[in-house]
């Protein structure tokens, strides 16, 4: 969240993009540390699949705002 609303303040596209790029990265490390939580019975593998597929959920929305705001440059 705080990498778009750091790009958001930029005021230009562009940047916003690259800002974008970051959070669907973060999305995907996200991810990674929930294998980890999983691995070491932190959290349950319901908790683990429903989070997950929240941030996939979230990774094609950047995807399509990404891809929206690359047609209008």
């Amino acid at each position: 969240m705080a990498n778009i609303s750091e790009g958001f303040a930029r005021k230009g596209n562009k940047e916003f993009i690259q800002f974008l790029f970051i959070s669907k990265s973060s999305a995907a490390e996200l991810q990674s540390h929930l294998y980890i939580a999983w691995d070491q019975n932190y959290i349950t593998k319901d908790t683990f699949d429903e989070l997950y597929k929240e941030a996939e959920i979230i990774q094609r929305q950047l995807s399509n705002f990404i891809k929206y705001l690359q047609q209008t440059l």
